[in-house]
């Protein structure tokens, strides 16, 4: 899941088991067609980054190894063919997607010893003992750590270099193949890449970059209103591991304390409220039901099940973004086109599914199947905490209303209030009209 060079806790315990025993270091990295929701965006997001990911791994010294597994039929036990010649796997600690699956049941299929190393977080996970109720219990415990982890990365050196020949299964990636190689896999071609995010550790950087000289100093005060473009846009990067929150966050504490800044907003998203995610991923039953909102959000939605909904509309229709609300319908269609809606709209969005979906279910499959299958920062800890979120998760109990009960709701004159709705629905109406996103860094 981090698939850098940089500030990677798991490489550098790997550079040291290697340094201890004296010997060479092979990174692999794989690329199934078999994840949840492959297709054409999340692919070509995640090719765009092996070329300069493979460039750094080489200039420290290891070995690289890039398989893409194109078909189904094709082979699926690259990792335990190279395990076997190995003295010692190091992976990543994440408690979603495919790892957190990979690493409960790939251990006892190897010979070597195996080890999940937290790469994600500037907290470590492991420092929370138990799931935290709320954004107010884990902040504590974070500030109190912060002065031991929030440091920059220790640099570990290779001593011995790798000289093997070239991996048998290694498929060379360049800029210009990609196109070809992704059209070669056997994944959803009908959802296209991003017409706003390149992937990989440039992009990354240049992300970071721009932030940090034209959006923090006013983050705090214009990051809800998506018209702004106040925001890092950096989720898309962190998901796959292309930067570290622990870069990210030093960045922007020296920047804001060079320019008089105050970074506080920004930092509260990207550690306390990011890792309260991570935490309840980590600790959840199942990160993508109902299994573990609170009693109160539980007994809300049976009181309210059989509420009127008018409207009501079909997964297919909000796929589609046809529905009666022109703003609703422009989140979507971000979505769709940039494949990453602004925070605070996709409150909205989620809010919104909610209220026009026959069944609380529904809604929440509708969510997790949208966002997974179009955003490039989606099977996440945030997605599905933030999705959760729309249904009290991390919440409290609203004034009742129908539909949402005690749920916290949202509505379309809050938003014209609070943002500019007009300058949004014109944005995207340009990016469908026209293909191209003029936002785009």
């Amino acid at each position: 899941m981090d698939r850098r060079a940089e500030a990677n806790f798991g490489l550098n315990y790997a550079i040291k088991l290697a340094n201890e025993r004296d010997l060479p270091l092979l990174v692999y990295e794989g690329l199934t067609c078999t994840y949840k929701q492959a297709n054409d965006r999340i692919h070509t997001f995640m090719l765009q980054a092996v070329p300069e990911t493979a460039r750094r791994i080489k200039q420290l010294g290891a070995g690289y190894c890039f398989y893409p597994r194109r078909k189904r039929s094709d082979r699926n036990d690259v990792l335990y063919r190279l395990a076997a010649r190995a003295a010692a796997v190091v992976t990543d600690d994440y408690p979603t997607f495919i790892a957190a699956s990979h690493n409960s049941r790939v251990p006892d299929k190897i010979g070597a010893a195996y080890y999940v190393v937290d790469s994600s977080c500037v907290v470590p996970m492991s420092c929370h003992e138990k799931r935290a109720y709320g954004a107010y219990t884990i902040r504590p415990r974070i500030h109190k750590l912060l002065p031991q982890y929030l440091k920059p990365a220790p640099e570990a050196t290779l001593r011995r270099r790798w000289k093997g020949k070239p991996i048998e299964w290694h498929t060379e990636v360049t800029a210009k193949g990609i196109p070809a190689l992704v059209a070669s896999c056997e994944i959803d071609h009908r959802v296209a890449p991003s017409l706003s995010f390149d992937g990989g550790r440039k992009e990354a950087e240049r992300h970071l970059d721009h932030f940090l000289k034209e959006n923090l100093r006013r983050y705090a005060r214009e990051r809800n209103d998506p018209a702004r473009h106040a925001t890092s846009n950096l989720s898309p990067y962190l998901h796959f591991g292309h930067i570290a929150a622990l870069e990210i966050a030093l960045a922007a504490k020296a920047y804001a304390e060079e320019y008089h800044y105050i970074a506080d907003e920004f930092l509260e998203e990207l550690i306390v409220r990011r890792e309260l995610a991570f935490n309840f991923a980590r600790f959840a039953t199942n990160a993508e039901s109902f299994d573990d909102l609170p009693d109160w959000a539980k007994a809300n939605m049976r009181k309210h099940a059989r509420d009127r909904r008018d409207p009501a509309y079909t997964p297919e229709q909000f796929e589609a973004a046809e529905t009666h609300d022109p703003l609703w319908n422009a989140t979507q269609k971000e979505l769709l086109l940039r494949g990453k809606i602004h925070g605070y709209y996709r409150m909205y969005w989620g809010k919104k599914i909610i209220e026009w979906s026959p069944t609380y279910e529904e809604a929440l499959h509708t969510m997790i199947h949208l966002h997974d299958r179009y955003a490039i920062d989606g099977r996440d800890p945030n997605t599905y905490a933030n999705i959760l979120w729309c249904f009290g998760l991390h919440d409290r109990p609203w004034p009742e209303r129908p539909v949402f009960g005690t749920f916290r709701s949202m509505v379309f004159g809050g938003m014209k209030r609070k943002t500019d709705v007009q300058a949004y629905l014109d944005e995207i109406s340009y990016m469908e009209r026209t293909g191209k996103d003029p936002f785009r860094i």
